[in-house]
């Protein structure tokens, strides 16, 4: 099938009527498109019979401008082309819609927040690569699911109705606006009816991970023990098998109210991770504290894991986060992978709770862990991390194409699982740059031709 990314040109709609397009007379030759008989023109979701006008020495397509509205096009563009002659279709994109949580047309220069700037990226990747893609959020969904409600950028953000798209990356930061009703509907829909792509389809809890990578023999070597805790019995008997265990919410992200726990001669240490630092406390028996978080964990669900005795810099625990994308022929590549170091009052790494960014060779250089264990540690995490995200497509029945694996090393060299994110931050691995567009952003619209397939 013979695919070309071509030059969009939007005409006066006096010029061209709404039934027709105007295409390099080289591409009716190539595809062998019929003259004077109506094709079908396809763009997400939008069918249109159309009849194609041939036009010498000209290798583009030219479109009017009341088509282009419907298109959501307000301006010249590239996008990618194919004949499907079984169909008889003209199929033009691909139309991504990129799904995120919120938007605030009061602010017109950042209308999403601090994602705006991904966004704006996202667009100059897409005009790069022959793309169109559109934002838009659970509320612009409504019971018609041929057109979205969306934003689309034409020397600045605009709305725009636009047709459903061929590929949905869903970039959806809560739960509680995923598992919205309207939301589950309009996916499922647009699936059935168009064969649109979603990926990145859901949340990720952690027992739901773990449970789902013990079934494959190859990875249960980087998974830690860890359960549910959902009584005293399963707290006394992991504190007894480890020195230190660790409490995270099931649906936490970010580090936030992760305990850990350890054995200090006759008490309990915890240690809670807050804003601010570190909260300790102590307890005079496992009982007392089980008794302190028992009201929480009427709302709060708890996986305990296994303490790991981290690799360290200073004292300050270190572990490693990499970002794993699906490539333009639909296979798991390693984007970037950094180490992040605890800020100085904290156990956990997060930017967002004051740890820094590094090399994963420089962290093993500084780190307490020896040249011999350490040295073929960057090629250890990535093949850790591919296998991983392997295993998720494999285990888990859920459409992914790029995942956050946070990853650890212990004090002899070996690598450990700590968590698998389905909504990878877009500030959290490289520095947004003027006029850069990240290797993340290129191989989101890579992977989104691939399964659109253009």
């Amino acid at each position: 099938m013979l695919k070309s990314k071509i030059a969009v040109q939007v005409i006066s709609s006096g010029i061209l009527p709404e039934d027709a397009v105007m295409l390099g007379e080289a591409y009716l030759k190539q595809w062998k498109i019929p003259l004077g008989q109506p094709v079908t023109l396809k763009f997400g979701a939008l069918r249109q019979f159309v009849k194609v006008v041939p036009v010498e020495k000209f290798d583009g397509m030219r479109i009017g401008q009341s088509l282009a509205r419907r298109m959501g096009i307000y301006a010249n563009t590239s996008l990618r082309l194919q004949y499907r002659s079984d169909s008889a279709t003209l199929a033009i994109g691909p139309l991504i819609g990129v799904l995120i949580s919120r938007d605030d047309p009061s602010m017109r220069d950042k209308p999403f927040g601090s994602i705006t700037m991904f966004c704006k990226e996202l667009v100059d990747a897409c005009v790069a690569q022959g793309a169109h893609v559109y934002f838009f959020t659970p509320n612009h969904i409504e019971g018609n699911f041929n057109t979205v409600e969306g934003w689309v950028y034409a020397d600045g953000w605009r709305k725009a109705s636009v047709p459903a798209p061929d590929v949905v990356n869903n970039r959806l930061t809560s739960r509680k606006l995923e598992n919205k009703p309207s939301v589950q509907h309009f996916l499922k829909e647009v699936k059935s009816r168009y064969n649109t792509v979603v990926f990145n389809e859901k949340f990720l809890d952690k027992p739901e991970v773990f449970e789902a990578l013990k079934r494959d023999a190859a990875l249960v070597k980087y998974l830690p023990e860890s359960h549910v805790l959902r009584n005293y019995t399963l707290l006394k008997s992991m504190c007894s098998r480890y020195h230190t265990v660790f409490l995270k919410p099931v649906r936490g992200s970010l580090g936030k109210g992760i305990i850990r726990i350890s054995k200090d001669g006759d008490h309990y240490q915890a240690h809670f991770a807050t804003v601010g630092g570190t909260r300790k406390q102590q307890f005079a028996s496992l009982l007392k504290f089980f008794t302190s978080i028992s009201g929480k964990m009427k709302t709060v669900r708890y996986q305990i894991q296994q303490g790991l005795n981290l690799i360290d810099i200073g004292g300050r625990p270190v572990d490693f986060r990499a970002l794993v994308q699906k490539n333009e022929t639909g296979k798991w590549s390693l984007t970037s992978i950094v180490a992040r170091t605890a800020g100085s009052h904290h156990f956990v790494s997060n930017l967002a709770r004051g740890g820094t960014l590094s090399t994963v060779k420089e962290a093993v250089a500084k780190s307490n862990l020896s040249y011999a264990q350490g040295h073929d540690a960057p090629s250890r995490l990535q093949k850790a991390a591919l296998e991983i995200a392997k295993g998720i497509d494999t285990h888990i029945p859920a459409h992914f194409g790029e995942l956050g694996i946070d990853l650890a090393l212990d004090s002899n060299g070996r690598i450990w699982l700590l968590e698998v994110n389905s909504k990878p931050s877009k500030n959290d691995n490289t520095p947004l740059q003027e006029q850069k567009i990240r290797p993340s952003v290129r191989n989101m619209i890579r992977y989104a031709r691939h399964v659109a397939k253009f």
